[in-house]
């Protein structure tokens, strides 16, 4: 005889197995993978597992609080010290700034070179990347978000490298070049809600930034690119190759319910020509 404790759990499974297929389409979470120009077009719908652990870990995140990105937070990305404010990304808890910034070393980034930090966010591969480089240039279309990065360059003592801009996409540098080009965009296809839905969703960043990005780079400058599988990655690569960007993957990393890859994107001969 099944007991009050296995009830709720088969309730709670089936309820939960019942709302996973509208999982996908209530976030925005797209079927496909990443596909660079050397493989076969990949289509992998996310497993139902992947979909409970997700449902979850969703519920973990309430309980703890975590969810509250609506908050002031302090949070420590490998050691450096960051404030979270309102509206904001947090780079720790969505994992996608926390991984890009850790690959933000000397390899990467000359002392000499201007880096373009864009939809900087709290400002997190801004403030990695001026480290190193002679400059940093961070944007944000969040009013916010420029507030909040400006906030942690000078908690970081870094305010005289940076340089943190208001505005959408390229608009802020309109005349400018740099050596390198930071972006983790909104990957969710779709129109944001809210300031802080965009950094989540969007309707044309993808043709846009793309179209743009190589009146941007110096002479043998080049741009990394953070995508996941939780959104529409494909479409950036579509659009990164057909404005012809030399495409390879930089970094990946799995999680249990995402993929995150950084993606190197370099202009093909005749671009560097123009």
């Amino acid at each position: 005889m099944p007991t009050r404790w296995s009830i709720c759990v088969k309730t709670f499974v089936s309820v939960t197995v019942r709302n996973a297929c509208g999982v996908c389409a209530r976030y925005g979470v797209s079927p496909l993978m990443f596909e660079l120009p050397s493989e076969a077009l990949r289509h992998a719908r996310i497993p139902l597992l992947t979909a409970l652990i997700d449902k979850a870990m969703t519920l973990g995140y309430r309980l703890t609080g975590k969810v509250r990105y609506d908050d002031f937070r302090m949070e420590r990305v490998h050691g450096v010290p960051f404030v979270v404010t309102p509206t904001v990304l947090n780079p720790k808890l969505t994992r996608t700034g926390a991984f890009f910034s850790s690959l933000i070393d000397a390899r990467l980034v000359s002392r000499n070179a201007e880096v373009l930090d864009m939809g900087t966010g709290s400002g997190v591969c801004a403030v990695f990347a001026a480290r190193y480089a002679a400059r940093v240039v961070a944007v944000d279309i969040n009013s916010a978000a420029v507030r909040c990065a400006g906030i942690n360059a000078s908690l970081n003592h870094l305010e005289h490298k940076i340089d943190v801009r208001h505005g959408d996409l390229f608009g802020p540098v309109t005349a400018e070049r740099f050596d390198l080009v930071l972006f983790n965009p909104p990957f969710i296809r779709g129109v944001p809600r809210d300031d802080r839905d965009r950094a989540w969703r969007s309707s044309d960043v993808a043709e846009r930034f793309a179209a743009s990005l190589g009146d941007h780079l110096k002479p043998g400058g080049s741009a990394l690119v953070l995508l996941s599988s939780f959104g529409d990655g494909q479409f950036f690569l579509e659009e990164f190759r057909r404005h012809g960007f030399e495409i390879a993957v930089l970094a990946e990393r799995r999680f249990v319910n995402e993929r995150l890859a950084i993606f190197r994107l370099r202009p093909t001969h005749s671009q560097d020509m123009t």
